[in-house]
């Protein structure tokens, strides 16, 4: 396929259906894996893995039905299942291979195989996915699995795995019987940037062809995904693997923070909007600024015309004449004043003489 083959991958990093071989060994996934094994050992009865949608919940699920399989444990597996009590006990009894019938006849051959399971040292675990979706009426069925033991031990392990709607069900006063008997509970949540950040180079590194190892993305690119899906792993994935059809269509071999930015526009009902975190177009806006600065500066220094002109507008704006250079004598042109014209004044002429 051009798409992968542009890339040096054999497959793709970022399918949103869970690929236990992609998984990336998160601290506290691992932690919770190991705890509820830890459970199963010990014959705690109901444990509960609860978190936000796109965590890591299902993959977690996935990995542990891989395990318990390994170790040669009976298990049986419920994907969203039905709210109707009779029916959760019909499938129940469909994973471990038993025949339907009413729902006694279902409940005696469950209890007869759980009890030959026990005495082979086997464990019977049953995984509920996305129990949420089981409500009040299909908790309380698994309750009344959950009572089918011996005087010393569990006959059956139940684990659910839900999102937070889970919890709030499990607040209600009429499941309070349920929710006393959950011995361990844990919770998934967001990864932290580095984890995000490993996790998408450890996805991209598993799907790789062999002997290619060229960073498809880079660090400014992985960092923006990592903001913009609030490190939340369904969305990361989401949001990568649109960068990759964005780069791939800008003929690119790698993934910038160009092409991450065009994905998280694309995704606004998913992607958080990341404000001042564009590294490409802060630079960019940065240099514009400083041209126009060094443009306008070169202008007033240069341009005689500029510098009257910004004169004149400054003293419309403030009121003040502007500013005139001081008299200098060299700057003063001397006045001449024509000689004045004097005339005489007439002679005053002596009264007769009298005669005697």
């Amino acid at each position: 396929m051009p798409y992968l083959a542009h890339f040096g991958l054999r497959e793709h990093p970022f399918t949103l259906t869970p690929n236990t071989n992609q998984y990336y060994p998160v601290d506290k996934h691992v932690e919770i894996i190991q705890s509820i094994q830890f459970g199963i050992a010990r014959n705690t009865g109901i444990l509960k893995v609860v978190g936000d949608v796109g965590t890591g919940k299902t993959m977690l699920c996935r990995l542990l039905l891989r395990k318990l399989v390994t170790d040669n444990d009976a298990v049986a597996y419920l994907n969203a299942p039905q709210v109707d009590p009779d029916s959760i006990v019909g499938l129940v009894c469909a994973e471990f291979g038993l025949e339907n019938g009413t729902k006694a006849q279902m409940l005696q051959a469950l209890n007869a195989f759980l009890l030959e399971q026990h005495a082979l040292g086997r464990n019977a675990v049953l995984i509920v996915d996305e129990a949420q979706a089981l409500g009040a009426a299909g908790l309380e069925a698994v309750r009344l699995l959950s009572n089918l033991e011996t005087e010393r031990s569990k006959l059956l392990q139940i684990v659910m795995f839900g999102q937070s709607e889970l919890d709030d069900l499990l607040a209600q006063p009429n499941l309070r019987q349920i929710n006393q008997r959950i011995g361990f509970s844990f919770n998934t949540g967001p990864l932290s940037l580095d984890e995000a950040v490993h996790y998408m180079t450890h996805r991209v590194k598993c799907s790789r062809v062999e002997g290619v190892d060229f960073p498809v993305f880079n660090d400014a690119a992985m960092a923006a995904i990592a903001r913009a899906a609030a490190f939340v792993p369904r969305v990361i994935n989401i949001l990568a693997d649109k960068a990759l059809l964005v780069a791939y269509g800008d003929g690119a071999i790698q993934v910038g923070e160009n092409h991450a930015e065009a994905a998280i526009d694309d995704s606004p009902q998913i992607a958080k909007k990341i404000t001042m975190q564009r590294g490409w177009v802060r630079r960019a806006l940065l240099g514009l600024i400083v041209l126009e600065a060094v443009a306008v500066i070169a202008l007033f220094t240069f341009s005689p015309a500029l510098q009257s002109w910004a004169k004149g507008t400054w003293g419309r704006v403030t009121g003040r004449a502007p500013a005139t250079a001081p008299l200098t004598p060299a700057s003063v042109t001397p006045v001449s004043v024509p000689p004045a014209t004097v005339t005489a004044a007439p002679q005053a002429v002596p009264p007769p003489a009298k005669t005697p």
